[in-house]
């Protein structure tokens, strides 16, 4: 095993600029085209939304003992996540992209549906938003909240026409995103990838040598070997 740790190790030193030569490359087109990652914000905004009690289930009904806020509080769950789901939608995308027009702010609503994610906890809504600049950014979350709170009765017909009660509870507040080591990770396992192959073509390159180099070489002909001379001192 040492015998061919050692011819290993020899075979590299021997073809050492093949087996670097994928790396180097690698290393040097990356070093070319690197270039830092834009700035980028985000923002999490958290909003209640509900239903208000039904005058209905006042009057007449209080013997039947109808607790009007119990059920109000229930609906207000199932509406949080429709309006999560409702987020995510490419309608919903549109109509933010319209509301940004309307306050001279030019973004498709492809951009819109990449910077914005939604979840929901119990009777609240979640938004985080994603952006360039912090003025981008303040302005994606305030049309989000517009057309949150003056659309939702247009998709959702359950409310009988009337816009559902949405109330933010936060100020956005712009945060920048840590630079990550993904590019520095990424370059070095491509760097890997590149010695492994520059290992193998040291390797092909040793195969296909067709020179006599070591003894080891020369007992493979097909001659009779006599003997070896050793380098002069």
């Amino acid at each position: 095993l040492d015998m061919e740790v050692k011819q290993c190790w020899v075979i590299l030193t021997r073809w050492r600029w093949i087996a670097l030569l994928p790396s180097l490359v690698i290393v040097g087109i990356g070093l070319a085209t690197y270039s830092p990652p834009p700035p980028t914000y985000t923002t999490t905004i958290n909003l209640s939304a509900g239903l208000p009690p039904s005058s209905g289930t006042t009057g007449s009904n209080k013997s039947q003992h109808f607790d009007s806020a119990y059920y109000s509080w229930i609906s207000s769950e199932y509406f949080v996540a429709s309006l999560s789901d409702w987020v995510k939608t490419g309608s919903f995308a549109h109509a933010v992209s319209t509301q940004l027009q309307s306050q001279g702010f030019e973004l498709s609503p492809a951009a819109v549906k990449n910077g914005l994610m939604s979840d929901y906890v119990r009777s609240q809504l979640v938004l985080y938003f994603t952006a360039g600049s912090q003025e981008q950014l303040i302005a994606i979350a305030k049309a989000s909240i517009k057309v949150l709170q003056t659309k939702n009765a247009a998709v959702f017909p359950q409310l009988g026409g009337q816009n559902a009660s949405i109330i933010p509870l936060d100020e956005p507040t712009v945060t920048p995103v840590p630079v990550t080591w993904k590019s520095i990770i990424d370059l070095g396992l491509r760097v890997g990838v590149g010695l492994g192959v520059g290992i193998m073509l040291a390797f092909l390159a040793h195969y296909l040598d067709p020179m006599v180099r070591t003894r080891a070489d020369v007992e493979q002909l097909p001659i009779e070997f006599l003997g070896q001379i050793p380098p002069a001192e």
